[in-house]
């Protein structure tokens, strides 16, 4: 008794007592009248060069590099892989000659059904297709194509297709060339004769345009000019209008204060003249007075009379500096109205 453990690439095949037919496992306990094998899964490459013909009958090699292992991920196909191949070894001739018989018989059937041209154009296609195939019946042995290349078609000895072929392709692709150099070269001239003719095309455009925005401009600046010098008229007509009307009513103010100064010079006449007639009329008074006293101190005594005298004497003298006190402080009142006015005119004409 015996317990078994597996590497990480490997399975345990237990056939034996108490096993209807075989038992895979990573890890097991091997009985007494049991049998423990390992198969390893991991893949292996197979490269082959398969000899195929084509629909027309010609004949050419597809190398080929396959990679191929058990289906590690399949219980079912672990069983078949373990029932068929376990006693092989995987690197084995014999599985090697059974892989290569499949990928031969299924390539070379697809091969007869096509012909040399769509083998050489659907390269990835007939890959696909070999895949497939092939595929189908490697699953019988619990086999799976992890990846699978096809390599560049090889002519056999004495069938130079794919040469002739690509010579043909290479011939014609040269032609193209000279043909697309040769449109280049005139796509290139016609280019330049119409970048060189909107060039020109572009300068007469934009000295035009650049003649008309002067053009506009001058006039603008004209305009501007003969506006700034209307404004500068307009602007000096009513400084002087200002001016003008300044010096009249600083003339009218004149003549005003004049027109005062002279009232007032000819009111002062009229109150010396006024006051000259009152002190007429107070000397006729005094004369009447006198004579009326004269006639008293006829018809009085000589006491009475001497007293009525004194008293007019004296009443004359307070009336006679009442009145000449009164005609003075008129006369300087209505001087001094005058001088004032005047005063005022010369300020305002200073200014």
């Amino acid at each position: 008794m015996w317990y078994h453990v597996s590497r990480p690439s490997e399975f345990l095949v237990i056939t034996g007592r108490g096993i209807d037919e075989l038992k895979i496992a990573k890890k097991a306990l091997v009985l007494p009248f049991q049998k423990c094998t390992r198969i390893d899964v991991s893949p292996v490459n197979y490269t082959f060069e398969v000899n195929a013909m084509s629909t027309e009958k010609l004949s050419f090699l597809l190398p080929a590099v396959f990679t191929i292992g058990p289906q590690a991920d399949d219980h079912n196909s672990l069983v078949k892989y373990a029932r068929l191949l376990s006693l092989h070894q995987r690197d084995s001739h014999d599985v090697k000659e059974l892989v290569q018989g499949i990928i031969e018989g299924e390539t070379r059937v697809l091969a007869a059904s096509m012909s040399m041209e769509d083998v050489f154009k659907g390269t990835k296609d007939f890959k696909r297709e070999v895949f497939e195939k092939v595929q189908v019946e490697l699953n019988q042995f619990g086999l799976i194509i992890y990846n699978a290349n096809i390599k560049q078609l090889v002519d056999v000895r004495g069938h130079e297709y794919f040469s002739y072929l690509g010579q043909k392709i290479q011939m014609e692709a040269a032609n193209k060339a000279k043909v697309d150099v040769a449109e280049a070269k005139m796509k290139g001239n016609i280019g330049a004769k119409q970048s060189e003719g909107l060039t020109i095309q572009s300068a007469a455009k934009i000295d035009v345009e650049t003649k008309v925005i002067t053009a506009q401009r001058q006039g603008r600046g004209k305009m501007e000019e003969i506006k700034v010098g209307a404004e500068v008229m307009i602007f000096e007509n009513q400084q002087e209008a200002e001016v003008s009307e300044a010096n009249a009513e600083l003339l009218t103010k004149k003549a005003a204060w004049s027109q005062q100064a002279k009232m007032a010079e000819v009111e002062s006449e009229k109150a010396v003249a006024i006051r000259e007639a009152e002190l007429q009329r107070e000397v006729k008074i005094r004369n009447t007075l006198m004579k009326t006293e004269h006639f008293k101190a006829q018809f009085l005594s000589r006491a009475n009379v001497e007293y009525h005298v004194k008293v007019q004497e004296a009443n004359w003298k307070y009336y006679q500096k009442q009145k000449a006190a009164d005609a003075i402080l008129y006369e300087k009142q209505k001087l001094a109205e005058a001088r004032k006015v005047e005063s005022d005119a010369e300020t305002y004409a200073k200014k």
